[in-house]
């Protein structure tokens, strides 16, 4: 059995040690206060800063990052830690945009992290839509990551990244056992676009777990920002009335303290 140690920094932002491996999730390390623009009249203001400082994060083998166009899974802090990350993993489109070393994976191919001494990681990306049916040419490419190595019990952990619950996503539990999810949540809308939402509610989220079955899972992306609509509190409402299975697999971490979880 492999434990991991998660550190959730903040908003979708999470540090996960592994295997001596530190792999980091949709770097944001502004402070609080700024408003990003995320096109087509969309907007929001960062409201938290992260629980940890970029500085204090020590050094990153990887950054697994959902998509690079939003400030609030890449902002400048964290765009500035980039480089000293060994590698940067994102969307194919993305690693277009950043340049330099990153890989760009499209749904389903994958890549491998290895460095002696270490037991191996296949990253694996996994379908995400960051909006409503035809909306990608809009939003852009987002993925999702599926992280695989030697001696997991339950199965993969898996980062779902910014997506609304549809197909793609689904189709997760018919491909990969999956030990612990990382689920974006927050119900995202802008006033711009009505009721439309552009990740996960906490509805969503319990029919994802009823599909597939993840034995921990861990909420992220809920907090810190105007433009997330469904707080913890909210979030906690809908996973004490579903059924045993989910409620029981869910695991809030406490931002800034490493967490000890299996996998």
């Amino acid at each position: 059995m492999t434990r991991v140690r998660v550190t959730h920094i903040g908003g979708p932002t999470a540090l996960i040690e592994v295997n001596e491996w530190r792999l980091l999730t949709d770097p944001t390390f502004d402070p609080a206060g700024r408003t990003y623009a995320f096109g087509w009249g969309t907007s929001s203001r960062k409201l938290a800063g992260p629980a940890v400082a970029a500085d204090d994060v020590g050094p990153v083998d990887a950054v697994l990052l959902t998509h690079d166009h939003h400030g609030d899974n890449l902002d400048d802090a964290g765009r500035r830690l980039l480089p000293s990350a060994g590698a940067v993993i994102t969307t194919r489109s993305g690693a277009a945009r950043l340049g330099g070393a990153a890989r760009g994976l499209t749904p389903w191919s994958s890549t491998t992290l290895a460095a002696p001494g270490r037991p191996p990681i296949e990253i694996t990306a996994t379908p995400a839509r960051h909006g409503p049916p035809l909306s990608r040419a809009i939003v852009g490419d987002v993925v999702g990551f599926a992280l695989r190595w030697d001696g997991q019990r339950h199965g993969a952990l898996w980062v779902s990244g910014d997506t609304v619950l549809y197909g793609g996503v689904r189709a997760v539990a018919d491909r990969l056992p999956v030990g612990l999810a990382l689920l974006h949540l927050g119900g995202v809308r802008f006033p711009v676009t009505g009721p439309v939402r552009y990740t996960m509610t906490a509805r969503d989220a319990v029919a994802l777990c009823q599909a597939v079955r993840p034995r921990t899972v861990v909420p992220v992306h809920y907090e810190g920002w105007r433009h997330f609509q469904q707080p913890r509190a909210a979030i906690e409402r809908e996973f004490a009335n579903a059924p045993r299975a989910v409620r029981d697999s869910v695991r809030w971490l406490p931002i800034g303290d490493p967490t000890d979880l299996e996998t």
